[in-house]
């Protein structure tokens, strides 16, 4: 290595830093609660809410109370056994000051204080405690009350004190998180809060969990428990649905100390919606546990079909995207011993749960079958009907095949591509008509910038199976000119383009045709999304020219404050944009395409579940759910053509 390249610096003994305590949950907070953004701030709440939850599987806690106060102070309190108040054998201190001081300190690591926990690391009360300007904890416990105060990222202010006797029962914590970590905010969303709270009711039957806000000027409280627990998960998430059996199939089943609960009911749609869990944690990449239902639901369906005559022997089998169209399903999984895969947590890696999970499906599920022939013949006949049009999708799909991405012959008519063939600086504009497609080609930069411009609204993808997708000339355009391919041909590394931007008018028309894009591309090509490759662009709502000044502005409030600036007797013109169509190449390239002055604004999906229930208010069947979705959000619409 050249020597200017050489750090000047000294390494001895001296340069080696050993961080004692909490100073290393504070020196690199993001690997233990991931992000110091709204959202790690939101997982400090989780962890506490999660050592009650750990209580509750144990058997020992029925009601958690999850309380936002004033000044971003949070208190959780629950009615388990109370943590232990003894001095700990290996640190001298309370037993409660080693849970909150000391990393992979807890009731979790084999010494038979909880079989399950939805916790990883067991470091959940010590980084909350790491990561808050103060945390407070009271026991309630044998009798007796104790307390003790942390300050300055978890110091003890004093030892764990008896405050005297008490007929309560469990642990109080109440924290608040400090401003020096979490920069981006300290504020709790309430509906980010309300989610997962519901959620957790939902997977913990017979759990009651309440979130009470008290903050200034709030007076709101939502109180969630579900006897019926994952069953009645299914029933919420299909409540915009309309299923094609009335009864929802439950499966509940333990084998070696893991505990399989599957929830699963059909509907009309031809989407599935699967969700598992482990230990609560809702693993979105999949892993074992959902492999051995898939496994298990495939071999059941085909089973029964053979058996009954729905297939002859010369007959296909039905293949698993089949036998899962319109499949709304929860799995899940208490186990105590779970090993995930990567440092998300996302997905589970325990073989041995592949295996228990299948048997413990297909027994359930074969015996479900056989009890409810009606239903049984429901589900086998729709399999049946999406493998009919599972293979006219595949004839259509090979229209939209390319073999290479420099066969330019092969692509749309109406795409204007653009010369680089460097996809990580490409970009495409899916343009609402053929107005604003002929100055989006003139206005643009050609070495980097696609064009593909559409005419009308696309087809409602909510409403249709994949063969009649693929029959739209506008939609195979778009897969056409992405280069990914569709469905089972899907693959990412072959995007053409790194930003996908969605470029329609700012009126109630362009919403419209930009809901319909999304829906698509959630539903059939959801990895753009995740992958952070889909964008809408934000063209200006105004022009307004002052003297030889032209200010572009993007909201109401923009004009407002330009206006008030000028003043009262100042001359000028507004223009207000009802359509892209409206500019000139010049102004669009400036105001809505140019990098380095434009706002794009990416389409990002925390939710999955929460995106899958609005699509189907938006844009499914019923008028119902959606006219009330509008009566309720009404109130934070401030401009209609926005």
């Amino acid at each position: 290595m050249a020597e200017e390249n050489k750090v000047q610096h000294s390494y001895d003994e001296s340069d080696i830093q050993v961080l004692e305590g909490l100073e290393a949950v504070r020196k690199r907070p993001g690997m233990y609660i991931g992000t110091t953004s709204s959202r790690g701030l939101h997982h400090l709440v989780w962890e506490i809410v999660d050592n009650s939850i750990d209580e509750a599987l144990a058997g020992y806690a029925s009601h958690i109370k999850v309380i936002l106060k004033d000044d971003d102070v949070v208190e959780v309190i629950d009615d388990g056994r109370g943590m232990p108040t003894g001095k700990h054998a290996k640190t001298g201190k309370s037993t409660v000051e080693t849970i909150f001081t000391v990393l992979h300190a807890g009731g979790k690591f084999g010494g038979g204080g909880y079989k399950v926990s939805g916790g990883l690391h067991g470091v959940g009360a010590s980084v909350v405690n790491a990561l808050s300007s103060w945390l407070e904890v009271n026991v309630y416990r044998d009798g007796k009350e104790y307390y003790q105060r942390f300050e300055n990222g978890g110091t003890p202010v004093a030892p764990l004190k008896e405050l005297g006797p008490t007929d309560k029962q469990g642990t109080k914590v109440t924290f608040k998180a400090d401003a020096e970590i979490f920069k981006e905010t300290t504020t709790y969303d309430y509906e980010v809060l309300r989610q997962r709270i519901r959620e957790l009711a939902f997977l913990n039957k017979g759990l009651r969990i309440s979130l009470t806000d008290l903050r200034d000027g709030q007076n709101r409280e939502h109180d969630y428990m579900y006897e019926g627990g994952i069953k009645e998960y299914v029933a919420y998430i299909n409540k915009n649905k309309t299923p094609i059996h009335d009864e929802i199939i439950y499966v509940e089943d333990m084998q070696n100390d893991i505990k399989i609960e599957v929830s699963m009911q059909y509907n009309d749609g031809y989407q599935e919606n699967i969700y598992s869990f482990c230990n609560n944690i809702n693993t979105h990449e999949g892993g074992t546990h959902e492999e051995g239902f898939r496994l298990a639901l495939t071999r059941v369906i085909n089973n029964y079909a053979r058996k009954g005559n729905f297939l002859k022997e010369k007959d296909d089998a039905l293949s698993g995207e089949d036998c899962r169209e319109g499949l709304t399903a929860i799995i899940s999984v208490k186990h105590p011993d779970p090993q995930y895969e990567g440092q998300t947590k996302t997905k589970l890696g325990n073989a041995e749960v592949r295996k228990i999970a299948s048997n413990i499906i297909s027994k359930s599920l074969d015996q479900f079958l056989l009890e409810n022939p009606d239903t049984a013949k429901i589900i086998v006949e729709k399999a049946i009907v999406a493998s009919h049009a599972r293979l006219a999708a595949k004839k259509a799909r090979e229209m939209t095949r390319r073999k290479t991405g420099m066969e330019i012959t092969s692509l749309p008519g109406k795409l204007a591509d653009c010369s680089s063939r460097d996809a990580s600086e490409c970009e495409i504009f899916i343009v609402e008509g053929d107005s604003a497609g002929g100055s989006a080609k003139m206005g643009r930069d050609r070495r980097i910038q696609a064009i593909l411009p559409l005419r009308g609204k696309i087809l409602n993808v909510e409403k249709a199976r994949l063969d009649r997708v693929l029959s739209s000339d506008t939609i195979r355009s778009m897969i056409t000119a992405f280069g990914t391919g569709i469905g089972e041909d899907f693959d990412i590394n072959k995007l053409r383009y790194h930003k996908i931007v969605i470029m329609t008018d700012a009126d109630v028309d362009g919403g419209h045709i930009r809901i319909l894009m999304l829906t698509f591309l959630y539903r059939y090509l959801k990895p753009l999304i995740e992958g952070g490759f889909v964008y809408a662009a934000q063209p200006p709502l105004y022009l307004l020219k002052h003297g030889k000044e032209e200010h572009y502005l993007y909201s109401d409030e923009e004009l407002d404050d330009l206006r008030t600036k000028l003043g009262e007797g100042a001359k000028y013109s507004i223009q207000r944009y009802k359509g892209l169509g409206e500019m000139n190449a010049d102004q669009l390239w400036e105001t809505t395409m140019d990098p380095e002055h434009r706002i794009l604004n990416r389409i990002e999906l925390d939710e999955a579940m929460e995106a899958d229930m609005i699509f189907d208010v938006l844009m499914g069947e019923k008028v119902e759910p959606r006219r009330e979705f509008i009566q309720e959000n009404a109130k934070y619409v401030t401009d209609l053509d926005i």
